[in-house]
């Protein structure tokens, strides 16, 4: 078996540190917090942002909740596991990615390794607990409840795309400063 290089394994270390995070931090709102109360209001002397325990059995903003219960363990456990197989996968396999981008993708992989851990050992669903203020943008008065999980991979898909749609601009960049 061939053995991952230091560069392509050293990212697997955040996938770690948010998956440990994550479930920390999930399993105190658990003991700690009741369902649907607030605990922590007003932090920011504005209601930016708020602290409840609520639980989504479904995926981001509550996708896909009023599917049957036979169905969800499919679409919500099953094929989250095949994607982040294929990405750690391709990740293992490829040399195309630049190091911000192994970051990203190991970002991705331990976000959605915490979501997976709930939905396989918490039948009451995902633990999410962190509400933030949005002003009326979008429509939303708060933006819907998540957890640390969600933020990570949300954050490190942002992160990925912007790498991805930049950098062919900086390969044709350096293509042109060698001519």
């Amino acid at each position: 078996m061939k053995r991952i290089n230091r560069e392509k394994g050293l990212p697997f270390l955040l996938t770690g540190l948010i998956v440990l995070l994550d479930q920390i931090v999930k399993a105190f709102i658990v003991k700690n917090w009741p369902r649907s109360g607030v605990m922590i209001a007003d932090v920011f002397n504005n209601e930016f942002l708020e602290i409840y325990h609520v639980r989504n059995k479904a995926v981001a903003f509550s996708l896909g909740h009023n599917l049957p219960d036979f169905i969800r363990p499919a679409l919500f456990i099953v094929l989250p596991l095949v994607v982040l197989g294929f990405l750690i996968w391709y990740y293992l396999k490829s040399s195309e990615f630049s190091p911000i981008q192994r970051w990203a993708v190991a970002g991705i992989a331990g976000g959605g390794i915490g979501n997976l851990i709930d939905r396989i050992f918490r039948p009451e669903g995902v633990v999410d607990f962190i509400s933030v203020r949005f002003y009326g943008f979008l429509g939303l008065e708060r933006w819907p409840t998540f957890n640390i999980a969600d933020a990570s991979v949300v954050i490190c898909c942002i992160l990925l795309l912007f790498t991805i749609l930049i950098q062919p601009k900086k390969e044709i960049q350096e293509k042109n400063s060698h001519e």
